[in-house]
């Protein structure tokens, strides 16, 4: 498959079966994912995979703090368990004088929408979910984040429901998204150096 088709063909997959990737195929996958832009090569994330009875203790957590009513502990295990794969997002900035917080941050979404697009061209299915209860208390101490560290979100992985109709994603007009800086400048809004320095706007 090539870029543009896995581009214009991915989705978000509701409905997800096994298999999914093992451990070994994910680190291979991760590998290239990590060629994402990533000024610095901080690498500023983790992931932390969640298989079988390991979902159910995701989906306790996501019920709450203690004191929740079973019936709620029970639907957030079945949503746990909605793909046989969960990977966790942890993101770990790293102290650097040259690198912002930002930076790392847009780093870090620029690798997982990687990984996603590499998931479809091997035939896997994966869908983004977050949510407050992701970011809380019982889920940081599940997972064991440090201080300074966060979660980002949940990618549920695995095979997509064959059922499901998937039809190519147009092609979007993008001539409102972009622009040369020849009209910029044209329409006298652009200020050009001149000379030592000196600044000179562009007549209209």
């Amino acid at each position: 498959m090539d870029v543009m088709t896995a581009v214009l063909t991915r989705r978000s997959e509701q409905i997800l079966h096994g298999p999914s990737p093992s451990d070994a195929e994910f680190a291979y996958l991760l590998r290239g994912a990590n060629s994402a832009p990533d000024h610095g090569r901080l690498r500023p994330w983790r992931w932390i995979l969640l298989r079988d009875d390991d979902r159910d203790a995701l989906g306790e957590c996501l019920a709450g703090e203690d004191g929740c009513d079973e019936s709620a502990v029970e639907r957030m295990r079945a949503k746990a368990r909605r793909a046989p794969l969960v990977a966790a997002l942890v993101f770990a900035p790293r102290e650097s004088g040259r690198v912002p917080e930002w930076e790392q941050l847009a780093a870090a979404t620029c690798m997982a929408y990687t990984l996603m697009l590499l998931l479809h061209a091997r035939d896997y299915g994966s869908i983004w979910r977050t949510g407050d209860a992701s970011r809380g208390a019982p889920v940081r101490r599940l997972l064991g984040l440090k201080p300074g560290e966060r979660m980002l979100g949940f990618l549920y992985i695995g095979t997509p429901d064959a059922s499901v109709t998937r039809n190519r994603r147009p092609l979007e007009d993008v001539s409102g998204q972009m622009m040369s800086f020849a009209e910029i400048r044209d329409r006298g809004e652009a200020r050009v150096p001149v000379g030592h320095g000196a600044v000179l706007r562009t007549a209209g």
